[in-house]
């Protein structure tokens, strides 16, 4: 074989590898709930990654406006690789406090307290009997 065949095998070999480990999750479920007031809303997000070294499955909580600057900020991950799919409930109590329910008692990988005014509470329901709407 030629050194010019063997390169090319080798860049393609390299090609095909770099494209297997990309991080390319999987979204099993998602859902938004808008503030009372309208001015904000708080969107749910599972995802499965999957491949060596990368398995997880994820959920995460953000925190966008309505209006003006729009981009999400991130309030609160889960990190579900030994609990499983969990099962989310998101109530706005006020305008400025966003309550995230759970169950199964998920790893809180990160966590925000307050943001931009809004105070965020987080609850375990695992002992509870949820009598409310569940958002999945």
């Amino acid at each position: 074989m030629d050194s010019k065949r063997t390169s090319t095998l080798i860049i393609v070999g390299v090609c095909v590898l770099l494209s297997a480990c990309r991080d390319n999750p999987t979204i099993i479920s998602s859902a938004e709930v808008r503030s009372p007031d309208g001015r904000w809303i708080a969107s749910t997000r599972t995802d499965q990654y999957s491949g060596p070294g990368n398995a997880g499955l994820y959920t995460t909580v953000e925190l966008r406006r309505t209006s003006g600057q729009q981009s999400p900020t991130e309030i609160l991950l889960f990190d579900q690789q030994e609990t499983g799919e969990i099962t989310l409930k998101v109530n706005w109590l006020t305008p400025t406090h966003l309550e995230i329910a759970y169950t199964k008692h998920p790893v809180i990988d990160f966590q925000v307290v307050k943001c931009a005014g809004i105070e965020i509470s987080v609850r375990n329901l695992s002992s509870e009997s949820a009598s409310t709407p569940i958002v999945r």
